[in-house]
């Protein structure tokens, strides 16, 4: 029998996406992980129409095409988040963003570049038991349940610049959220 030791992520909500974290080129990542081995060994960059749920958030049609990012991150050699951002095409194509790397500070600091970058998130948290290709891709044991996190991100104008729909292992995680009364 071999028992892997695993120190769970614990994702701060609130301090990771601070615009002072991305604006200054960090990742937000850089939140959560301190100095431990974070890759991203699984980037698909693609244009698609917006699935329903994501043109409805959007408010956009459904043959609307949308760029999208489909991301593995693996954490000390343990698969730990599948993410899937979804961002207005229009805004997005020839910049950066459509790139694997997008570059210091990641997708907001570019769609700040861009004049969108984001002042206000919406997240949504909920969970269920994981779907096959999920268990193969975050390498889950049996019985180990998913952390679905749909987060939206809005401009000063409060156009959606992006909505990111991530699955966690929730073995691998804590989340937290400290914030003032």
């Amino acid at each position: 029998m071999f028992v892997r030791d695993f120190r769970p992520v614990r994702r701060r909500g609130i301090e990771r996406l601070a615009r002072s974290r991305w604006g200054e080129g960090r990742s937000v990542w850089s939140a959560d992980i301190a100095n431990r081995e974070l890759t991203v060994d699984s980037v698909e960059v693609t244009y698609e129409p917006a699935p329903a749920v994501i043109a409805a958030v959007m408010d956009l049609d459904e043959e609307t095409n949308v760029c999208v990012r489909r991301r593995r991150f693996v954490l000390d050699g343990k698969p730990v988040l599948l993410s899937t951002p979804y961002l207005p095409a229009e805004l997005v194509a020839g910049t950066p963003i459509t790139q694997p790397d997008t570059g210091p500070g990641g997708t907001y600091a570019r769609l700040a570049d861009l004049g969108h970058g984001p002042v206000r998130f919406r997240e949504e948290i909920r969970s269920r038991m994981p779907a096959h290709d999920e268990v193969e891709w975050l390498a889950l044991s049996a019985g180990v349940p998913v952390v679905l996190l749909a987060r939206t991100a809005f401009d000063t104008e409060g156009r959606v610049v992006e909505v990111n729909e991530m699955t966690l292992d929730s073995a691998a995680y804590v989340l937290e959220y400290e914030f003032e009364a």
